[in-house]
């Protein structure tokens, strides 16, 4: 079958299909959590009607993912082991794929049962870890954890334990200032069943609704969308390997840098040549947890730099480049964008001028791959819609009346998503993946606080088993998964 002017085997076009349903289902479950939690204070205060709340929250979910840089959606990226990522049109990396995909699923699914606000982001980065741990066990030549970047995960999880935190006394402190400020009682009121509130109330809660609904677009939107650029590049990879719509002015830039780069890295790597395949190794090896700068990384840096310079030599843009090579030249840019990342961050490049013109390379090179279709973005946001259409009440239900021994009050609901909205946005900027449900199941519990409203114990202690367990269990379902689907793509003769 010819699609995306590529043709595909029946095999590949059946992944393809069933990979692109799963990634869009986790986001479709993830409706059922973070989105609901979004639209939760206007439905639960009557501001809004269900089916409004739903359909108003869905549109700015869907600006959200449209205006998001992708920032969050590479950083997920980052954390799968590099080998997988580089090869993920091979069986392994299908395995990779699915098994992240369906066991984020199976734990997102029955939190949402049992009314749960759990975290989708946890629940994906622990699928992440546990692959990567699977993979370096069962794969010749690792130690245990060098399929983690222990880097990236550890300010990933520092941003995902540090948001609920930020949410519960920035949201407590928010309210108390309301208080303080805003003599208006009807703010500080308990809803009325069936009747909206104050208009300037009502005004209020949509406004913050809004808010909520385009962070958490332009966030946990991103984490789909990563996964399905993944599943494009392994099954359709001379469509989607480079971002063949990149503007002139960026093509150049890689152009002109690559040289520049190009005189600093061979001054660093001398004469010593080396083959693709042993640089490619050398990259691979040091791109590892464990790796450490050695006298071969500078070739093998070298030699791929050379081979992406030998790669757009004569081509007006990247749709030039013959659609064989693309995967290749996709897998070149990658080891030297990451390795010279990891050179960086590691300050193993002494010169101040040195460092800043690879730095502006390797910026200049993740333009080339770092890219989202705009119909992937549409998408996302559709499945993010309908699942909050289909499962909004239960996580409604559980923000407005039972993390509280006294309901929902507009205020509370207000200063919640105020600070949810401000959190999410800051996580964006760094882009770092956070959790709404936490951040505004958090924000409900510090603002109930602060009103002396009581906290229900058992509803409390339920959220927070289902936050400790969401990373272990998840590791646990990724990894086995993951050693059941390379047996299941091994049986089916694919490499």
């Amino acid at each position: 079958m010819q699609l995306f002017d590529e043709s595909l085997g029946i095999t590949s076009l059946v992944f393809l299909i069933l990979a692109l349903v799963l990634a869009l289902s986790f986001e479709f479950v993830n409706g059922f959590h973070d989105t609901a939690n979004a639209v939760a204070t206007v439905i639960y205060t009557n501001s809004l009607k269900p089916t409004y709340a739903v359909v108003w929250s869905g549109c700015w979910n869907l600006i959200g993912v449209l205006l998001s840089a992708g920032t969050v959606a590479f950083g997920i990226l980052a954390l799968l082991p590099v080998e997988l990522v580089i090869n993920v049109g091979s069986g392994a990396g299908f395995a990779m794929v699915f098994s992240l995909l369906i066991s984020a699923i199976i734990w997102n699914v029955g939190t949402w049962y049992f009314g749960l606000p759990a975290s989708s982001s946890h629940t994906l980065i622990g699928s992440i870890v546990g692959v990567g741990l699977a993979n370096s066990v069962i794969t010749a030549g690792h130690t245990f954890g060098d399929g983690v970047n222990w880097g990236k995960l550890q300010d990933t999880i520092v941003a995902l334990l540090l948001s609920p935190v930020i949410g519960f006394v920035v949201s407590a402190l928010l309210l108390l200032a309301m208080k303080a400020l805003v003599k208006r009682p009807e703010l500080f009121a308990e809803p009325e069943k069936g009747h909206p509130p104050h208009p300037w109330v009502r005004a209020l809660l949509i406004l913050t609704c809004t808010g909520v609904s385009f962070a958490h677009g332009s966030n946990d939107g991103q984490k789909g969308m990563g996964l399905i650029l993944l599943i494009l590049i392994g099954v359709v990879p001379t469509a989607f390997a480079l971002d063949l719509g990149l503007n002139s002015k960026d093509y150049q830039a890689i152009v002109t840098q690559n040289a520049a780069a190009g005189s600093v890295i061979h001054k660093l790597a001398g004469t010593d040549p080396v083959s693709s395949q042993e640089a490619a190794d050398t990259i691979n090896a040091y791109l590892k947890n464990s790796g450490k700068v050695s006298p071969a990384t500078f070739p093998a840096i070298d030699e791929k730099n050379g081979e992406i310079a030998a790669a757009l030599k004569g081509k007006a843009g990247l749709a030039d480049v013959p659609k064989s090579r693309r995967t290749a030249l996709r897998s070149n840019i990658y080891l030297v964008s990451a390795s010279i990342g990891k050179l960086l961050k590691g300050h193993a490049i002494a010169d101040a001028d040195a460092a800043k013109t690879l730095a502006g390379y390797k910026k200049a090179l993740d333009k080339a791959t770092n890219f989202i279709p705009i119909w992937v973005k549409f998408a996302v946001a559709l499945a993010l819609g309908l699942g909050t259409m289909i499962g909004w009440k239960r996580i409604v239900v559980t923000v407005g009346e039972r993390i509280g021994k006294s309901h929902l009050t507009y205020g509370q609901g207000a200063s919640a998503e105020i600070v949810a909205y401000g959190t999410i946005q800051a996580a964006d900027i760094f882009g770092l993946p956070v959790s709404t449900t936490h951040i505004l199941s958090s924000g409900v519990a510090g603002t109930m606080a602060a009103n002396h409203s009581g906290l229900q114990a058992a509803t409390l202690r339920n959220i927070l088993l289902a936050w400790v367990l969401t990373l272990p269990v998840c590791v646990f379902l990724g990894s086995l998964l993951f050693a059941f689907g390379l047996r299941i793509v091994a049986a089916l003769g694919m490499h």
